[in-house]
């Protein structure tokens, strides 16, 4: 290896999120329908006599950058998993484009970015079961992010049905730049024990469809994290305001807000819309990453 290798880290979207039981280990079941949009952290590695990490980009600041980070724990579990495999260390640079803390995936995605990048710089093949099985050891989100295409998660997010077919969609996130911890959500939930999914339709292939099963779901994450931050709120009814809206909602524990739209044109109008009016927020568009 002499040249540099790129990973995205795309963008994780709850469209829905059913709490569905607290466990005695303290986390909770879930069923989540999850997508990912085509915006993303980057990362970049070269080769290097060791691994080391440089953050840049507009969200880099307040990141560390040592061992703690999940993309070096990434990279060093894939090392003390499969020693050799990867010979030379890695010059790796994350170039951070998605807000921290915003129910996006975050550290999640850019872990799973790493992963793929071990694997595919490994020089032996590398079973994609075993890969998901040392993700789920860095994070519940890690492994869905590392499929990064729509799927059924279930567990505590480690149990993963990836979805044959998925409508092309187009989404836009807002986040109002305001940090929210998803421990301190949970704490404000007061139902643990909510009705799982709907069963999905077969086959799932136009928008309309989507949005008949989403509007019989839910993020059960969404009213106690409103209570926090009051303007996630204000945001949803602004979405769901825009023309060829399908559903607006509250992604993941937030504070980040999508709107889902069938035409690439209105989401782009909502966004700038968005931007327009509130320039302090974070605000993208970007069509869905499907099969």
């Amino acid at each position: 290896m002499s040249q540099a290798h790129f990973q995205a880290a795309p963008a994780k979207i709850n469209l829905a999120l059913h709490i569905t039981r607290r466990r005695e280990d303290g986390y909770h079941d879930l069923e989540s329908l999850i997508v990912f949009a085509d915006v993303a952290d980057e990362l970049e590695a070269v080769p290097a006599p060791g691994d080391s990490l440089t953050i840049t980009g507009p969200f880099a600041r307040g990141l560390s950058n040592g061992e703690t980070n999940l993309v070096l724990r990434a990279v060093a579990a894939f090392r003390a998993r499969w020693p050799g495999a990867v010979e030379t260390g890695l010059a790796l640079t994350l170039h951070k484009a998605l807000p921290v803390a915003a129910g996006i995936g975050g550290g999640s995605a850019d872990a799973a970015a790493a992963l793929r990048l071990m694997a595919g710089l490994s020089r032996q093949p590398i079973p994609i079961a075993e890969l998901s099985a040392l993700a789920a050891q860095l994070g519940a989100d890690v492994p869905a992010c590392l499929l990064s295409r729509p799927l059924v998660a279930r567990g505590i997010g480690e149990i993963l049905a990836p979805l044959p077919e998925f409508p092309l969609c187009h989404i836009v996130l807002v986040n109002p730049m305001v940090p929210l911890a998803t421990a301190d959500v949970f704490r404000r939930l007061r139902a643990h024990d909510n009705y799982p999914l709907p069963a999905l339709p077969t086959p799932l292939t136009r928008p309309a469809q989507l949005g008949i099963w989403l509007a019989e779901t839910r993020n059960d994450l969404e009213p106690p994290a409103i209570k926090l931050v009051p303007l996630i709120g204000d945001l949803v009814q602004r979405l769901r305001a825009a023309p060829g809206c399908i559903l607006a909602r509250m992604s993941g524990s937030g504070a980040t807000v999508f709107g889902l739209f069938g035409s690439s044109t209105q989401a782009h109008q909502a966004a700038s819309d968005l931007r327009q009016a509130s320039p302090d927020h974070w605000v993208a568009a970007a069509p869905l990453i499907v099969p």
